[in-house]
């Protein structure tokens, strides 16, 4: 990554696509009234309730609660992480997405074509090494052993599965004869170079798993050895696109399976998430020879909200299930789980789910996998004895800052109560946490979204609905700023000044470019939300400037009581006095 790309260009994208015709060309829509109308491409619906506005440049289902702006969707159809869908975007427009100056040098027009010929060539070699399954005069022993293993033909094509021949130059003769294409072969490790020059195939005689990335190029192999010598598997070395601690084999398949992809399973094998697969289990992802890695872990959760590691029941499964879970603390937040799933001595995914079959194996996932908090404590109370004070001490210095790592407040609220039971300090824990709930007592007043009545409807939420359909209207209404309130107790403020802010500094923005600008905020989707009820006002500026003047006597009332209260106990100041005069001759 070659630094971030400038607000100023994410606005521009947004201000020159049309949802409309974006979405149309992926999800045919139809006109309804002053909007655009189709089933949910994100959940099954036999009646349309998935809504896209011209206007305000925002979809919403109201079956589902799918909502955002045209890189929202970008993100969530195409199944791609932010940059992408602004890449994508670009690339719709025939724009080069900007680079803010960062550590690293911006990517060059040559470096960008240089990783598309890289592409281009990994998915050939993958259409070379699947056709040899097919025609190579010894592919028999190929297609032998993935029969062997219980593959069928349709799953072996589903995961472009292939062959390569024992050759020495096989791929270097079908791709190599040109010397820019042979060094390209070279910088990909699809051929090597010996100390004396020579260079041959890299590959040789085995199964190949074709690699994917999340948006489905491939970009390494795995090579399955045929008959014992030699590593049993072989996987592509590190190169300028090929990164396997971010890269997880059949990620790409899983998220094209499952479009809200809930549960995510992790084993250690491809031949485990290809034989899983054919079973109906399409939610396996395997490491590519590496432990889980925190970018693993980032990736999945922004994706699902349920992680399984299974892994063998031996020393080595559990190592590497608690290596999995310390990279994943920092990135447990609340409303995701993590689970373990340690399988019989001498089973792997693959052979257990062919013993057992699906429902089996699905139901052990239920029964058996053990959440995140147990495993965390049996591992830890294996090697801390708690019977005395120096084994608690230990305990206490070990599991402390990992859970401290935990960014899910009430996750880590869950594991501390634990730890204090094992440690004896549940009534040192619970007085403590009272306290902290006491001092935050007051100041953690939110506002209720709840769905929009104009007869109950807050001045706050008024204000802020208002804006949203028409970010211009602050700069015509500059004197009801709300940030003349920021120091009330009103709830709603800090987030509606925000929003003023924004509006004033551009007050040429749509909608869509307002919840671009929040993207991220933690009440963002509180904001999605009052968009999503219907709200029609015939004079907005009216209606803005009489919601902030009621908002004004609330805050003028609330000072007033506060003044009142504060002389039933004692004398007032000068200054008190004369804001107290003030504030009656204001009432009158």
């Amino acid at each position: 990554m070659a630094g971030r790309i400038p607000r100023e260009f994410i606005d521009d994208m947004i201000a020159r696509s049309d949802i409309v015709e974006v979405i149309d060309s992926r999800v045919r829509l139809k006109k309804a009234g002053r909007n655009y109308q189709a089933c949910c491409p994100f959940h099954n619906e036999k009646s349309p309730s998935f809504t896209v506005s011209q206007d305000k440049q925002f979809y919403h289902c109201f079956g589902c609660g799918a909502h955002g702006n045209v890189i929202s969707f970008l993100m969530e159809y195409e199944r791609l992480e932010f940059p992408e869908a602004v890449e994508e975007l670009a690339n719709y427009h025939s724009i080069e997405v900007p680079r803010e100056q960062g550590s690293t040098p911006k990517t060059t027009p040559q470096q960008k074509q240089q990783k598309q010929d890289d592409y281009e060539l990994m998915e050939n070699a993958a259409r070379f090494f699947a056709q040899q399954l097919k025609v190579h005069p010894e592919k028999q022993k190929a297609i032998d052993y993935l029969k062997s293993r219980g593959l069928s033909s349709d799953i072996v094509k589903a995961f472009g599965i292939g062959f390569a021949p024992p050759e020495w130059d096989t791929v270097l003769r079908a791709f190599g004869q040109d010397p820019h294409v042979q060094q390209q072969l070279l910088d990909l490790k699809l051929i090597t170079e010996n100390d004396r020059g020579k260079r041959f195939d890299f590959f040789r005689d085995r199964i190949m798993f074709p690699i994917r990335d999340k948006r489905g190029r491939v970009i390494g192999f795995g090579g399955r050895v045929l008959v014992d010598g030699g590593p049993k598997y072989l996987n592509s070395p590190e190169t300028r696109i090929f990164h396997k601690g971010h890269e997880l084999y059949g990620f790409y398949q899983a998220k094209q399976a499952h479009r809200n992809l809930s549960r995510v399973m992790i084993v250690e094998g491809y031949m485990d998430v290809v034989a899983l697969a054919q079973f109906g289990i399409d939610y396996a992802v395997a490491s590519l020879g590496t432990a889980t890695t925190p970018e693993h872990i980032q990736m999945l959760f922004r994706t699902s909200t349920e992680i399984v590691c299974c892994y063998d029941g031996d020393r080595a499964g559990r190592e590497a299930a608690w290596r999995a879970l310390e990279n994943a603390l920092p990135y447990l937040k609340d409303g995701v789980e993590m689970k373990f799933l340690f399988l019989p001595d001498g089973e792997d995914p693959d052979t257990l789910v062919r013993k057992i079959g699906k429902d089996e194996f699905e139901s052990r996932l239920l029964k058996d996998a053990v959440p995140l908090s147990r495993f965390f404590f049996d591992n830890l109370l294996q090697r801390h004895h708690v019977g005395s004070a120096e084994g608690k001490a230990a305990l206490k210095t070990e599991a402390l800052p990992l859970i401290e790592q935990i960014v899910g407040d009430n996750q880590r609220a869950m594991l501390s109560n634990e730890l204090s039971i094992f440690l004896g300090e549940q009534n040192r824990h619970k007085l403590q946490s009272d306290v902290a709930k006491a001092n935050q007592h007051g100041s953690m007043a939110k506002l209720d979204f709840g769905k929009l009545n104009k007869s109950e409807i807050s001045p706050v939420r008024t204000m802020l609905r208002l804006l949203l359909d028409n970010p211009s209207l602050a700069s015509q209404c500059q004197d009801a700023n709300p940030r003349l309130l920021q120091h009330t107790s009103i709830a709603g403020i800090p987030l509606l000044s925000e929003v003023f802010d924004f509006c004033i500094s551009k007050p040429q923005a749509n909608t869509a470019q307002l919840l671009e600008q929040f993207r991220g905020h933690q009440q963002s989707n509180h904001l999605a939300r009052l968009l999503n009820n219907e709200f029609t006002e015939q004079h907005p500026i009216k209606v803005f400037q009489d919601s902030f003047a009621k908002l004004l006597e609330w805050h003028l009332q609330s000072r007033m009581d506060e003044l009142m209260s504060i002389a039933r106990v004692r004398t007032l100041s000068p200054t008190e006095k004369q804001e107290f005069n003030l504030l009656v001759k204001e009432q009158k």
